[in-house]
């Protein structure tokens, strides 16, 4: 068994406990969740498979457009929302902002509202939401806290310190509490700062902590000898479980998918396959004992762990039914283990992919035998692609200091990310959404930096994915192309009406045919060119009446048939034109350098780490007026060259420390780039 420990109580009447630890073994027959959620919606991913299906049928092919708005509620103090609402009793609940709040689930009135109190402002709760069971409200908190607030006022029951004490730079829980049979799951994440992630158990009733399961092994346990001998780099290996787990309890076991390792992109520190990150962990819910494991990708120097929740399924193999368990790569490939043991359901093989023995890469990396993933592959790039990049179709290319050439199908960026998948009993297909993009296989020599997100402006933009996957086949039934900018992260949700609902970031809300992939309606929630950060949707059923609730950033929609609550405008008939080019936005100025400086954030690994960006323009997009004269200036270390993509203009070669000027006298947006370093690209909007 892991290390076992009792948390510090706040709060806590030893009364209360007492009673409220007798009511939970009543509540467990009304409390289980094993089966498809039909009236209410009382965990984040609907049940404990977290297989996001509801069984209400009233919105169908038929019926969906009817659909309309049946209440819609701001939420207090500004604060935004993309927590899966969680509903039991007539009350919905959810986490936003600085908040968790509980909603009359009929009319959006609010009922009560938890904030924390001023003197402990890191007890933000976590944006994923919360969880319900035995007459409480579980909330993770950015304190490395899990709190429980009763549910019928929201008043704080307890509250336990879950990870290192001290609290750890970065450490806090992100994952939305999972209660089952009298016991409440969660995760501790990193914030990809050092530290170690860890798995906990604790009683639902006082808040004790029962077991503690670290993602990255001691001395002398199971996995320890996947990490360096000869350092003490396993202390601060990372492994942050940042999403929500998913329970057996007629196994008795919990699962949760664990996060990269750390550094980020600095392998040289850390030879070896580096367990237990990026792998689906098995644990026993009464001991912590790992079960059984894999590992999707070993010795992770990509950021390419598994960043989508775990769901549970019942699958059938060779004619007999199977517990099944699907986990989704950063890279789109959908991996399926019988939960029961491990073993794969698909088989699995070892592909050699490119070398660096600087970062001591791994020789192999795992694939499913004949799958597809849900990113596309190569080819979609291959002619998007503009010069002088080059396109290296390996997914696992090692990151390079100064390496400027592409790959696909994203890594080191994969973008698989946070949003949670579905599964519908009714068509049999696992349903989940990726953003495919390009990326540079960069990094900085100092390991503990990582390079921020490449908006680059001559890169194409990236495309969103949407997609069905037949886990009996592991291919693609069907999948839909939407603009980066508006895939979001609000994930589907299936039902029983045949249909899979999701939020967009362009303020719709829609509804899909689950089968073919065809959108079949959209409501517009916001003004023309508003955007928000849509969380998943939850379904549930009021005095005979399905409603579908999702939150849109401020607000709180709730839809029903023949709703009264109308569109704030009309869904855009072309949902590609009119976009926003990604990257940063213009900034007015009339001086460009040709580096830039970086900082990692005080909370990173030893602190605040900085680094110059030798060949990326400052700012990356300059506005001016016309006529302006701009000053270019090489702060870099190197020569460079900056000249017009058209060829209208150069300032000639720049020794460090040196500038040129260069004068604008029309409107225009012009894009320019080192001829020495043509990777570096910048642009400069003159207004009238």
């Amino acid at each position: 068994m892991r290390e076992r420990h009792r948390g510090f109580i706040v709060a806590l009447a030893a009364a209360g406990v007492i009673a409220l630890a007798g009511g939970l073994q009543g509540q467990e027959a009304v409390e289980d969740r094993s089966g498809y959620p039909g009236g209410e919606w009382p965990l984040v991913g609907g049940n404990w498979s977290s297989s996001r299906y509801s069984t209400l049928a009233d919105v169908t092919l038929d019926t969906v457009d009817r659909l309309g708005g049946a209440w819609v509620a701001q939420l207090p103090g500004g604060a935004a929302s993309r927590a899966t609402p969680v509903v039991q009793d007539g009350v919905l609940y959810l986490t936003g902002g600085a908040n968790v709040f509980a909603f009359d689930a009929r009319t959006g009135e609010p009922r009560w509202r938890w904030q924390p109190p001023p003197d402990r402002p890191l007890r933000v709760p976590s944006w994923q939401g919360v969880g319900l069971g035995a007459g409480l409200v579980f909330v993770g908190l950015g304190s490395a806290e899990v709190a429980a607030l009763r549910q019928e006022t929201g008043e704080l029951a307890w509250a336990t310190p879950v990870g290192s004490v001290p609290r750890g730079e970065g450490e806090r829980v992100t994952t939305a509490p999972m209660y089952a049979r009298g016991q409440v799951f969660v995760g501790v994440a990193n914030g990809d700062s050092g530290g170690q992630g860890r798995i906990v158990a604790l009683d639902a009733a006082t808040g004790a902590i029962e077991w503690t399961f670290f993602i990255v092994p001691r001395p002398g346990e199971f996995g320890h000898d996947t990490w360096p001998q000869d350092n003490q780099s396993w202390r601060l290996g990372g492994g942050g479980v940042w999403l929500v787990g998913t329970v057996d309890p007629d196994l008795g076991l919990v699962y949760f998918s664990t996060g990269n390792a750390v550094p980020m992109f600095g392998g040289e520190l850390r030879a070896g396959d580096n367990l237990f990150t990026a792998s689906v962990l098995a644990l026993d819910m009464a001991t912590g004992e790992r079960r059984w494991h894999y590992q999707v990708v070993r010795h992770d120097v990509w950021d390419a762990d598994i960043a989508t929740p775990l769901l549970l399924y019942e699958a059938e193999v060779d004619g007999h039914p199977r517990k099944a368990l699907a986990a989704m790569r950063a890279d789109g490939y959908l991996f399926l283990f019988d939960r029961a043991t491990g073993e794969p359901l698909v088989p699995l093989e070892e592909r050699p992919v490119p070398q660096d023995a600087f970062l001591h890469t791994a020789p192999t990396q795992p694939y499913p035998v004949g799958a597809e993933s849900i990113l596309p592959d190569c080819s979609f790039w291959r002619d998007r692609v503009p010069p002088p990049f080059e396109l290296s179709c390996s997914t696992f290319t090692p990151p390079t200091v100064d390496r400027h050439d592409l790959v696909a199908p994203g890594l080191p960026i994969p973008r698989v990310r946070v949003t949670p998948m579905a599964f519908s009993p009714q068509t049999g297909y696992v349903y989940a959404q990726g953003r495919a993009q390009v990326g540079r296989t960069r990094r900085f020599a100092d390991p503990w930096l990582a390079f921020p997100e490449d908006n680059h402006l001559s890169l194409p933009e990236p495309v969103g994915i949407i997609a069905a996957i037949d886990p009996r086949t592991s291919r693609l039934v069907w999948k839909q192309e939407v603009p980066g900018p508006l895939l979001g992260t609000s994930g589907p949700l299936t039902t029983a009406g045949g249909l899979m609902f999701r939020g967009s970031p362009g303020g719709q809300v829609e509804a899909w045919d689950a089968r073919t992939g065809e959108r079949v309606w959209a409501f517009q929630t916001t003004p023309a060119g508003a955007r928000v950060r849509p969380g998943p949707a939850a379904a549930y059923a009021l005095d005979g009446r399905q409603f579908v609730a999702v939150p849109m950033g401020r607000e709180l929609w709730a839809f029903t048939l023949d709703g009264a609550v109308a569109a704030r405008g009309e869904v855009p008939a072309d949902p590609w034109a009119d976009l926003e080019p990604s990257g940063p936005a213009p900034r007015a100025t009339d001086a460009v350098e040709t580096a830039t400086l970086l900082v990692n954030p005080a909370w990173a690994v030893g602190g605040r780490r900085y680094q110059i960006d030798e060949h990326t323009f400052n700012p990356v997009r300059a506005l001016v007026s016309t006529g302006a004269r701009v000053q270019f200036r090489n702060n870099g270390d190197l020569p460079h060259t900056i000249e017009a993509q058209d060829g209208s203009w150069t300032t000639g070669r720049l020794e460090p420390a040196t500038w040129a000027f260069v004068s604008f006298e029309r409107p225009g947006t012009f894009r320019y780039h080192c001829a020495d370093h043509p990777w570096a690209v910048g642009e400069i909007a003159v207004e009238p």
